[in-house]
């Protein structure tokens, strides 16, 4: 093939961009050459065979292999040292809470019974409750009591003690002769490794002390909820002598239907929404997942067990049922109950105009996914993806799911992804329509942490949504940084969290449903 003749109209002294494409769609711009040589080349007709275009494709193929290894060297080296300040403030905040315990154990010690009913979870304590000298008697070894679940990082001097109700997490066992504490997941006798039996994963809940207040949320905009919450609020104030909250349009509502409601509690800012947890016993929902979506949105840290009423569309969160709902709640406050721990997302956006990953935006947490997409462009999204200290792949597509295993269910079994039992501890990686016949979901482990950044060289920004809400720009430079949030969302199970779990993908979306094949036909001889 004779070669072809470049010409170049381009002018200026700055220099030209030559931007080169990796086998993975990683796409970087850099100034290689200046302007005059750029000129030259392109003016000068090409001499000699294809050979020397290929050499230099092959030149400039190697160059950009090298840039992607340095920005990937880069990226590195940010994930780790971000990874060695949250352990030097985990550390830090530690030892001032062991000094605190340290300054405490001086002091006259209280009745061990009213420690264990008073608001624990107002006091700045860790999982770790060793140091204070409570772990063995009120925890024992087999439990996690509830000021390791629902405990707030900052005390709250200016506030009033509640006594609130004190619980206890353990394992389940079925069967009288299980082993019902048995945690040991890898056996190392006699050298050899083996997986160790256990009696069930299923965690149980069990009360301490009596709930004592009760936290009723609501789907809006519904006469029958309306209807039912009246009379769930009449039932726990005269049967079972309960402080009910509920939010402020929900006691004008019922104020408006009668003033027997007077001794219903709300708040009236968001500061008393921040310390609610430490208030509540119980949170009951009435309405869909959506609604179970709002509630745990409204606490930002810890949050009380929740009671999920189904009167939605869909239910894979809300296992009760409302019509029998007096002896659901006669059971529920009774004890012990089954729960789910369904883990949430604690999602950073980083902007390109921060000095480190630590100046970031307000943290958002999410129960079911974090959404990158292309909003109104009509571009493909560019996004590069990093899971810790390795580079992961550039997205190019719609979008990007980072959902939970709750989430599992939702937009990301529309896109393709895997449904995933909710108390499996892990972060879904799904694309959106995905420009590749070969880019699969992933499944993460939970321990990780996932940067999803828009690179410099995107056609558009892309706009990250957090529930379906809280919609953010992300223009190029922004990232994007998530991990498991330390808070899960406890759930109450009507039967147990796997029975729950598959019973909701039977009934909501009518899994692996078709007609059985018959019996008369051929048979194998």
């Amino acid at each position: 093939m004779a070669p072809h003749k470049l010409n170049s109209n381009s002018s200026g002294n700055s220099g030209v961009s030559a931007s080169s494409q990796a086998d993975n769609g990683f796409i970087t711009s850099f100034s290689l050459f200046p302007e005059k040589a750029v000129q030259e080349l392109l003016q000068s007709p090409v001499q000699g065979s294809d050979d020397h275009l290929i050499e230099f494709s092959e030149s400039l193929r190697t160059v950009a292999k090298a840039l992607r290894k340095v920005a990937e060297g880069k990226a590195s080296a940010q994930a780790e040292a971000a990874e060695w300040k949250r352990k030097y403030e985990l550390e830090r905040t530690r030892n001032l809470q062991f000094e605190d315990r340290g300054k405490s154990s001086l002091e006259p010690c209280a009745d061990l019974d009213d420690l264990k009913t008073n608001n624990i979870a107002k006091q700045p304590t860790l999982y770790n409750n060793v140091a204070n000298g409570l772990s063995e008697e009120c925890c024992s070894s087999n439990g996690i009591c509830s000021h390791e679940v629902l405990r707030d990082g900052k005390p709250d001097s200016d506030s009033k003690m509640v006594r609130k109700a004190s619980f206890k997490l353990q394992w389940c066992c079925k069967g009288e002769k299980s082993d019902q504490h048995k945690h040991d997941v890898v056996s190392f006798e006699r050298g050899n490794i083996t997986t160790a039996e256990r009696s069930s994963k299923q965690i149980s809940l069990k009360w301490e002390s009596s709930p004592q207040t009760v936290l009723i949320l609501t789907k809006p905009n519904s006469i029958s909820v309306q209807i039912l919450c009246a009379e769930m609020v009449r039932w726990l104030r005269q049967h079972k002598k309960l402080q009910i909250y509920v939010e402020p349009r929900v006691k004008v509502d019922l104020l408006a239907e009668s003033s027997y409601f007077n001794f219903i509690e709300t708040w009236s800012d968001d500061r008393e929404i921040l310390m609610l947890h430490t208030k509540v016993d119980l949170v009951i929902t009435l309405g869909g997942d959506g609604t179970v979506l709002w509630t745990a949105s409204m606490f930002k840290g810890p949050v009380p067990p929740i009671v999920p009423f189904s009167l939605g569309s869909l239910g894979f969160m809300t296992p009760f049922y409302s019509e029998n709902y007096k002896e659901c709640l006669e059971s529920i406050l009774k004890g012990p109950i089954s729960i789910t721990l369904r883990h949430r997302l604690i999602c950073h956006v980083v902007r390109d105009a921060a000095k480190d990953d630590f100046e970031t935006e307000e943290p958002i947490l999410v129960l079911n996914e974090v959404t990158i997409d292309r909003g109104i462009s009509s571009y493909l999204t560019n996004l590069e993806c990093y899971c810790d200290n390795s580079f992961v792949t550039c997205v190019q597509g719609d979008g990007l799911i980072l959902s939970t295993t709750s989430g599992s269910t939702a937009y990301s079994l529309a896109a393709g992804g895997s449904m995933v039992h909710p108390q499996v501890p892990g972060i879904l990686f799904t694309p959106i329509c995905p420009h590749s016949l070969s880019f699969r979901p992933l499944i993460l482990p939970e321990h990780v942490t996932l940067r999803v950044q828009v690179p410099f060289n995107s056609r558009s920004p892309a706009w990250a949504s957090f529930d379906g809400k809280d919609r953010k720009q992300l223009a190029p430079g922004d990232a994007l940084v998530c991990s498991m949030a330390p808070w899960p969302v406890p759930t109450a199970c009507l039967v147990d969290s796997t029975n729950d779990f598959l019973r909701s993908i039977h009934e909501g979306l009518h899994w692996n449903l078709r007609k059985t094949q018959s019996f008369d036909g051929p048979r194998e001889t």
